[in-house]
């Protein structure tokens, strides 16, 4: 089929704008190729091809939309004279920059640390590999994430720079204009914990690290189906309630999202499981007070230098003292400023799956100690 004239113009418009790393909002040329099968993903697709692999997310927030299509080329051979629309990305990434925590960890799972040559908000970090690099100069600091230093990123010369998008963002400001591809970290927006953690074999062929990404991913696959497995048969689930009243507001996991069906996985009853939303809920205190009331487990996350307490949370707010896991002493917390949960958790479900069973279900999993939750104390 002929290309009119200003379909050609808008096709090679599309293609020198995905060249510079700006984002592809036209849906790509489809090649042929290998798809590479994906379970439990439902925000991407990778076809692999003899000299590229095409890699396509889907919009999370219109799935009738592409987010971003990238076309990922050997850096040691030449680029194809025919290619689809799409970010061109070089690959084996070996100098990014990163915005993300959790994808730090993720690299140094994948044996890639060494590929990171920037990352946004260092404090928040607690990875020793990322601090050790700060600190002899290999890994830079470019600032806060909302705000990052586009002078230092612009001296370390990334060849990629990975960040998540949100909703309604309004685009990425000046680090759209640095000549850089952008890959758009859309895993969180997944609906279930593996779809999330499938992610990593984007990464993995991003990075060189395919063959590594796979086998991770087929372990925590492996792991989380036979933990689920396990708690299968049993027909009692306690209720379980989470999170605390931040101002006159508590936010809440909808029953649609990644934490409610790992509840579910752990068999337990999550206080909002008939709930279809993904994201998180804002209730008042009378709300949840009614739900939660009777609930047998409520699990927390906080962050602050020593590990909250009983009397810490009646002081905050005494109400709290109403609800029954606080009577029967149920509360398990997770200090997120010691505890690296939200590095590792989201390629790692099968990690947090295991100390949600011993939790729910003490009398399995003997002889294991959680790892990320702990029974608060008096």
């Amino acid at each position: 089929m002929k290309l009119n004239s200003l379909y050609i113009v808008l096709y090679m418009t599309v293609l020198l704008l995905s060249a510079c790393g700006g984002r592809s909002n036209t849906s790509s040329v489809q090649a042929q190729g290998d798809t590479i099968p994906l379970r439990y993903t439902g925000n991407l697709s990778i076809v692999e091809n003899e000299s590229y692999t095409l890699a396509q997310l889907r919009n999370p927030w219109d799935t009738a939309k592409v987010l971003h299509t990238y076309i990922l080329i050997d850096k040691e051979k030449p680029l194809p004279e025919t290619l689809p629309a799409g970010t061109i990305v070089r690959t084996p990434l070996n100098k990014t920059v990163i915005y993300s925590s959790v994808h730090c960890s993720l690299l140094k799972s994948l044996g890639a640390l060494s590929s990171i040559a920037g990352v946004c908000d260092r404090k928040y970090i607690k990875i020793p590999e990322i601090e050790e690099g700060y600190l002899n100069g290999t890994i830079a600091d470019v600032g806060d994430g909302m705000a990052p230093d586009i002078e230092r990123i612009i001296d370390l010369h990334p060849d990629a720079i990975l960040l998540s998008p949100f909703e309604n963002s309004g685009g990425y400001g000046r680090v759209e204009k640095l000549n850089v591809p952008i890959i758009e970290c859309a895993d969180y927006m997944e609906a279930s914990a593996l779809g999330r953690a499938e992610w990593m074999r984007f990464y993995g062929l991003l990075f060189g690290k395919k063959q590594e990404a796979d086998s991770l991913f087929a372990s925590v696959e492996q792991n989380y189906l036979a933990l689920k497995e396990l708690v299968a048969p049993i027909s009692f689930a306690p209720s379980v309630m989470c999170d605390l009243k931040t101002s006159s507001t508590w936010y809440t996991p909808g029953g649609n999202s990644t934490i409610a069906k790992l509840y579910s996985d752990a068999g337990a009853s999550y206080i909002f499981q008939e709930d279809t939303h993904s994201g998180s809920l804002p209730y008042p205190f009378e709300v949840i007070f009614e739900r939660g009331q009777q609930s047998g487990f409520w699990l927390i996350r906080y962050n602050q230098p020593t590990d909250k307490t009983y009397n810490e949370l009646e002081k905050e707010f005494p109400p709290y003292a109403g609800f029954r896991a606080f009577k029967e002493r149920n509360i398990y917390g997770c200090n997120t400023a010691r505890v690296p949960f939200y590095e590792e958790t989201p390629f790692h479900p099968d990690w947090l799956l295991k100390d949600l069973i011993k939790i729910f279900h003490p009398a399995m999993l003997e002889g294991y100690d959680l790892k990320y939750y702990s029974k608060l104390a008096e």
